[in-house]
C-alpha cells in the first residue's frame, strides 16, 4: 500500500511590507511594560525637566513614575473623588490637576499636600494647564466655563462662559503668555486672550472635541473629535488646512514628538497613528489591546506611554544603540562550512545511507488518511484557520471534491455549522484564487439545503449574503468586460493608424527614389 501524501496547499506570493525610515525608527522600541492602575487612565504628562518623570492620572490618584520604574516614586491621593488632567509646569516643579468636586489643586512635586486650591467651578474640572508665564493657570469644566487663575494670590482673574457644553480639553500657547485654547463637546474650539473679556476666535470642528494641540510655533492648531483629526491655520483666522480620517472610532488624544515633525493620535479603535507633519500621511501605527484614552511621548522620544480604558499603562522604551566599535563579535564559521558536501554526487562504488525523515501530519491530514471526510472539513472550518489561512480550508475542500466525498462531508450539518460554512464561502468566493473551488461548494450547499430554506432565519440571511456577493461579482465582471472591449477598440484604432502611416512613408520613399532616377 502506498504511503499517504499530505494535502498540497496552494502557495500564493505575499506582498512585501514597505520598509521606510519611519518604520525602522518606530520599531526601535523594546517589548512594552504593562502597569496596572486603579482606574481608566485619563491623562499622562511628562515633566519637561530632567529626569523626565511622568504623571499618570487615574481614579482618585496621581502617580509619578520614573522613566524606568514600574512602581510609582510618588503619589498624590488627597482627592475626595476622581482626579483629572494632572499637568506639569514648564520647569517641572509644580503640578496642577482638576477634580470631580470642581476644585483645581496645585501641588509641589517635592511635597504631598496641595499648595493652592482654587474654588470657582460648580461641576467637575477636566482641563487644567499652565500659561507660559508660569504664574497663571487656566481650567475648563462641565459647567461650560473656562477660568483663569492667579497662582500667587490664589484668586480668579476672569471666567469665560461661551461654551454650550462640557469643556474637556485645552492647551496654552508657548509663544504668547496670554493665549490659551479650549475644546468642548459643543463641537467648537475657542481661542482666548487673557487681555480680552471674550474669545478672539471660534473654530467649528463638527464633532465633540476630545483633544486640542498647538504646534510650538503657535501658528497651527490640531483638533481631534469623532473620527477626525483636523489641522487649522490660526494665523489665517482658523482656516482648515487638512482633515484626516484614519481612525475607525473616536480619537481621544494627540501628541507631538520632540522635533514637531511627527503627530501622534490615539483612538478608541485601539490604534496609535503617526503622521508626517509635512504630508499628513500615516507613516506608522501601533496596535494595543484595548481602547486608548491618553498618550504621551517623552521629551527625547525615548519613551512612549499609553493609557487605556481598562486601567493598564503601556510603557515602551527605545532600544539602546549598538556600538560596533567596542564590541568584538566572535568569529563565525564561513558560509562554505555549512554548504560543504551538499552538492556532492555519489559515485557508483559509494554506499549511500539515507536517514528516514519523520513526517508530521496535520490534524486534517490524519483525518483524511482515516477517510473521515466530515471531520476533516470540520477541522479546517475552525476560526483560526478560516481567518488566517483560508487557502488550507480551500485545499481540503478541493481534495474532498477530487475524492468524490465533498457532498457527503457537506451534508448532515446543523444550523451553526451551515452558518459557519456559508459565512466562509460568501466571504471568499470573490477571490480569484478560490473561486473555482468555492463555486462548486456553493452549488452543492444550495442543492443539499434547499429543502430547509425558510426554517432558519440565520441560514436564510447567509444565503442572501452569498447571493448578494455573487451578484456584485458578476456586475464587476460585466463592467470589466465592457472596459476591456473599449480598450481593444482603442488599441485596434491605434494599430490601424500606425500601419497607415508606415504605408504612406514607404510609398513616399519609393516615389522620391523614382523621381531622383529620372533626373539623373
Amino acid at each position: 500500500m502506498a504511503a499517504y501524501k499530505p494535502v498540497v496547499v496552494q502557495a500564493c506570493p505575499k506582498l512585501g511590507e514597505r520598509i521606510t525610515q519611519d518604520t525602522l525608527y518606530w520599531r526601535g522600541y523594546k517589548t512594552p511594560v504593562q502597569i496596572k492602575e486603579f482606574g481608566a487612565v485619563n491623562k499622562i504628562d511628562f515633566s519637561p525637566a530632567p529626569p523626565y518623570n511622568y504623571a499618570v492620572t487615574a481614579s482618585s490618584r496621581i502617580h509619578i513614575y520614573g522613566r524606568y520604574s514600574q512602581e510609582p516614586i510618588k503619589t498624590f491621593s488627597r482627592f475626595r473623588d476622581a482626579a483629572y488632567c494632572a499637568t506639569y509646569r514648564d520647569d517641572g516643579r509644580l503640578l496642577a490637576a482638576g477634580s470631580e468636586d470642581g476644585s483645581v489643586c496645585l501641588f509641589d512635586v517635592s511635597g504631598k499636600a496641595p499648595l493652592r486650591q482654587f474654588e470657582g467651578h460648580t461641576k467637575p474640572v477636566h482641563v487644567v494647564g499652565f500659561l507660559s508665564d508660569k504664574y497663571r493657570i487656566f481650567s475648563g469644566g462641565d459647567d461650560y466655563s473656562s477660568n483663569l487663575w492667579d497662582i500667587p494670590s490664589a484668586t480668579e482673574i476672569i471666567s469665560y462662559s461661551e461654551h454650550t457644553d462640557y469643556v474637556r480639553c485645552g492647551c496654552a500657547s508657548k509663544v504668547n503668555a496670554d493665549v490659551f485654547i479650549t475644546g468642548s463637546y459643543d463641537h467648537t474650539v475657542k481661542l482666548f486672550d487673557a487681555r480680552t473679556k471674550s474669545s478672539v476666535m471660534t473654530i467649528e470642528h463638527g464633532h465633540p472635541v476630545e483633544s486640542v494641540l498647538l504646534f510650538p510655533s503657535g501658528g497651527l492648531l490640531v483638533s481631534a473629535g469623532g473620527r477626525y483629526v483636523k489641522v487649522w491655520d490660526v494665523l489665517k483666522g482658523g482656516q482648515l488646512l487638512v482633515s484626516l480620517k484614519n481612525h475607525h472610532k473616536t480619537v481621544t488624544c494627540l501628541c507631538l514628538n520632540s522635533s514637531g515633525q511627527r503627530l501622534l493620535s490615539g483612538s478608541l479603535d485601539r490604534h496609535v497613528k503617526i503622521y508626517s507633519t509635512t504630508s499628513y500621511k500615516v507613516v506608522h501605527s501601533f496596535n494595543y489591546a484595548t481602547s486608548i484614552l491618553s498618550l504621551a511621548l517623552s521629551p527625547e522620544d525615548e519613551t512612549i506611554v499609553v493609557g487605556m480604558t481598562n486601567g493598564v499603562l503601556n510603557v515602551k522604551h527605545r532600544k539602546p544603540e549598538e556600538k560596533n566599535e567596542n564590541s568584538q563579535k566572535k568569529r563565525q564559521p564561513a558560509y562554505r562550512t555549512y554548504v560543504k558536501g551538499r552538492t556532492y554526487m555519489p559515485k557508483q562504488e559509494d554506499f549511500c545511507v539515507s536517514k528516514p525523515v519523520k513526517r508530521v501530519l496535520r490534524k486534517y491530514d490524519k483525518l483524511l488518511r482515516g477517510f473521515q471526510s466530515s471531520k476533516a472539513l470540520d477541522a479546517v472550518l475552525e476560526p483560526p484557520i478560516m481567518l488566517h489561512t483560508p487557502e488550507v480550508t480551500v485545499a481540503v475542500m478541493q481534495e474532498l471534491h477530487r475524492r468524490g466525498t465533498l457532498r457527503s462531508a457537506l451534508a448532515g450539518r446543523d444550523e451553526k455549522q451551515v452558518n459557519l460554512l456559508l459565512t466562509f464561502v460568501a466571504r471568499r468566493v470573490i477571490e480569484p484564487r478560490f473561486t473555482p473551488v468555492l463555486v462548486t461548494v456553493a452549488d452543492m450547499i444550495t442543492d443539499i439545503y434547499q429543502p430547509v430554506v425558510g426554517q432558519s432565519a440565520i441560514v436564510d440571511r447567509q444565503f442572501l449574503k452569498l447571493q448578494e456577493a455573487i451578484g456584485k461579482e458578476i456586475d464587476y465582471q460585466e463592467e470589466l468586460l465592457e472596459v476591456l472591449g473599449m480598450m481593444d477598440t482603442l488599441f485596434a484604432t491605434f494599430t490601424k493608424k500606425k500601419d497607415t502611416c508606415l504605408e504612406e512613408n514607404k510609398s513616399n520613399g519609393v516615389t522620391e527614389i523614382i523621381e531622383k532616377n529620372r533626373n539623373y
